[in-house]
């Protein structure tokens, strides 16, 4: 038996997953949380699980779930399954990137998440069917793609962060965040970074 804890802030979705995985034969859900710090708490505590299912944003909450994700991974060593309505460029590399071994968007149909949470128990990596396609764009098409930090600076850029304000953010100097967004308007052919931001929107990558 699989056991699956399921984390996400909307009840609904909480429901949603709950009644798939008690669905299936060889999986149960053992327990479910609406933040990322309680959910820490419990695997801390006496919690155990074969596999997290874990959304990328809760609300106003502190942590995110790209950072829950590094931590349960370092701490744990449990596989991490994101399922969440996020499909950007730069929410599946942090997730990835926090060490991930599956990404799932909410609408895939009910038979790829069981899946998906099967070869995540299995230690394999299980990634649905529109993240393969624009991690394939990415390995098709290196040089029209951002890398991580190049979406980190866009993002606060795209947020109206002026470079002083991301420089200080990210800790780094203004001239490297300067070379970030040479290097971004270059790679999306664009001639300012309002032009770029807008761009990235446009093909999904924000």
């Amino acid at each position: 038996m699989i056991d699956v804890v399921v984390a996400d802030d909307h009840p609904v979705v909480r429901a949603g997953l709950r009644a798939v995985i008690d669905g299936q034969p060889d999986m149960r859900v053992v327990h479910e949380t609406s933040t990322a710090e309680e959910l820490l708490r419990w695997l801390d505590g006496p919690g155990r699980a074969d596999v997290v299912l874990l959304d990328l944003r809760f609300g106003d909450t502190r942590m995110g779930g790209a950072e829950a994700t590094g931590s349960i991974v370092r701490r744990h060593a449990t596989p991490v399954l994101v399922v969440t309505t996020y499909g950007t460029d730069a929410d599946i590399l942090a997730a990835v990137e926090a060490g991930a071994t599956g990404y799932l968007l909410k609408d895939a149909p009910t038979e790829e998440l069981a899946r998906a949470i099967r070869s995540a128990a299995a230690g394999e990596v299980a990634l649905g069917a529109g993240v393969q396609r624009r991690l394939l764009g990415r390995v098709r098409a290196p040089g029209e793609t951002l890398s991580a930090r190049e979406l980190e600076v866009l993002r606060l850029v795209a947020a109206g962060r002026s470079n002083d304000a991301v420089a200080r953010e990210l800790f780094v100097s203004v001239a490297t965040v300067k070379s970030h967004l040479a290097h971004i308007n270059t790679k999306l052919g664009t001639q300012s970074r309002t032009e770029a931001a807008a761009a990235a929107r446009e093909r999904g990558m924000l």
